[in-house]
């Protein structure tokens, strides 16, 4: 693998902390739909569905999927949409009632702090901030063009009286603020009910198959090459594909594509991953704990540290090691931090590990077999191989 040494100022770029932040109040065709006009949509990587030009998107360049957030005080609703690509929620906080179905009685499902969800492609799907506070919904798109979405009848009807429409180009156009309907590019009608009868229905019993809660989460014990090793001792959940686990027993809840996967990381103080790399672009989201990211090696080595709700885009091909500072506040850290991982494609993340990584490893009874998963040593080295 090439070397891709992370200088200081592309550290600094690619990060970007809750701080850096920008809410756009005006980013869908409800902006003004009494119950939908308070919501804030974020755009980190990539721009996301926003129907909004003047959306601020953190970093731009093409990651193989999005993420976003958005963020909804108490009464809020995002109405009834569709997607074309992957659309995964983590709950950051808030208890969301989420709904399906054109009409949005095909089924209900009440989120709280820490709930995955992966919602299926083309169903309609909304949600409403029901919790007693301001709710994030940290949002993950598949593939770097979304297709954009398409709006339930209902939605576009409400959105006309307040003098909003949106082009087939996926443009707002909003005619209060003064905008000209187009003559050159035709604007979006309601999805007809030929079309609508078509899509694929879930029960309530089907769509949460589909959520991953805190408590449904299986943490493996011996993740990485690393394992056993001092610093290196992080445990991995997966929960969209298999990732870059090296534990052959370990098995997402999820496994039909989404154009990236996605685990879940927690460590104590001290503890983490020790320097590795791979082909595939990633960003660290932290969900709670301190954590540092070290970036590069030697006298190179950059490093950063991340707060919950910081996140870091890790370019493909850089050395990277992780380790926790500070376990989380809450209660519910349990002396641990948490750490989103999410990794570009479909299939399994090789890693390459830091030489000296490897020799610790070996040295402590363990090695990678030829399929890229943990074995001991001392199975492997009586295994022959054919002439």
């Amino acid at each position: 693998m090439t070397d891709v040494l992370v200088e200081a100022s592309e550290l600094e770029r690619r990060t970007v902390r809750r701080s850096d932040w920008v809410p756009c109040n005006a980013a869908f065709i409800d902006c003004r739909t009494p119950g939908s006009d308070r919501k804030s949509n974020y755009a980190f990587i990539g721009s996301g569905v926003s129907q909004n030009s003047d959306q601020y998107v953190n970093l731009t360049e093409l990651h193989g999927f999005n993420v976003g957030a958005a963020g909804m005080p108490n009464g809020v609703t995002n109405n009834l949409h569709l997607h074309f690509t992957a659309e995964v929620f983590i709950n950051f906080g808030g208890t969301f009632r989420l709904r399906w179905g054109v009409d949005g009685k095909q089924g209900e499902y009440v989120s709280t702090d820490g709930d995955v969800i992966s919602v299926p492609t083309w169903i309609f799907r909304g949600f409403t901030n029901e919790g007693p506070d301001d709710g994030i919904l940290l949002t993950v798109l598949g593939q770097d063009v979304t297709g954009g979405i398409i709006w339930g009848p209902s939605v576009l009807k409400d959105a006309e009286s307040y003098g909003l429409y949106l082009t087939a180009d996926n443009r707002l156009v909003d005619t209060v603020a003064g905008d000209a309907l187009p003559s050159d590019v035709p604007l979006i009608k309601p999805m007809r009910q030929a079309y609508i009868d078509q899509l694929t229905s879930y029960s309530v019993e089907e769509m949460r198959s589909r959520v991953i809660q805190p408590g449904d989460r299986t943490y493996s014990q011996r993740s990485f090459l690393c394992t056993g090793l001092p610093g290196g001792n992080a445990e991995l959940s997966l929960a969209i594909g298999y990732g870059m686990t090296e534990d052959r027993r370990a098995v997402p809840r999820l496994h039909e594509p989404h154009s990236f996967n996605l685990g879940l990381l927690r460590a104590t103080s001290g503890e983490g991953v020790l320097r590795h790399r791979h082909h595939e672009t990633s960003v660290l989201i932290v969900k709670s704990g301190q954590w540092r990211i070290t970036l590069n090696d030697g006298a190179d080595a950059r490093m950063v540290n991340l707060g919950p709700q910081d996140m870091l885009s890790v370019p493909a091909g850089s050395w990277r090691r992780f380790q926790l500072l500070e376990a989380g506040e809450d209660a519910a850290s349990e002396g641990t931090g948490e750490l989103l991982v999410v990794n570009s494609g479909d299939g399994r993340v090789r890693l390459e590990w830091a030489p000296e990584v490897v020799e610790a490893a070996f040295d402590n009874g363990w090695m990678l077999d030829p399929n890229g998963y943990l074995a001991p040593v001392a199975v492997m080295v009586t295994a022959t191989e054919d002439d």
